[in-house]
């Protein structure tokens, strides 16, 4: 049995210059046929800039948002834990307040 299959120009293309093209079939309750509709994929274009790189983590700035990631041991104790933390925010702060500056020149 051969079935015909509607495919859009712009998925015909990608998938003749190799590429693969995620979508869905379904049969038209109008003309019967079946359908293929590919998913509109949206690819991630802005990254995030570094501000700053950190002993045990990061400083970065989106379009929206400043984000801070730290990481440290377990192992280190409670104590040391706190002090790493503190330090690597105040220097992340110090960053921040370095980089207002810069922005407002």
């Amino acid at each position: 049995m051969k079935k015909y299959i509607e495919i859009p120009a712009e998925a015909l293309e990608n998938l003749e210059n190799g590429k693969y093209v995620e979508g869905s079939l379904h049969k038209c309750k109008q003309t019967g046929k079946i359908v293929f509709r590919a998913y509109n994929r949206i690819s991630r274009k802005k990254k995030d800039r570094i501000i700053r790189q950190l002993e045990n983590g990061w400083l970065k700035e989106s379009a929206t948002r400043i984000k801070f990631y730290n990481s440290v041991k377990k192992d280190l104790g409670f104590r040391l834990v706190n002090v790493a933390m503190h330090r690597d925010l105040q220097d992340a702060m110090g960053a921040l307040e370095v980089e207002e500056l810069l922005d407002r020149i």
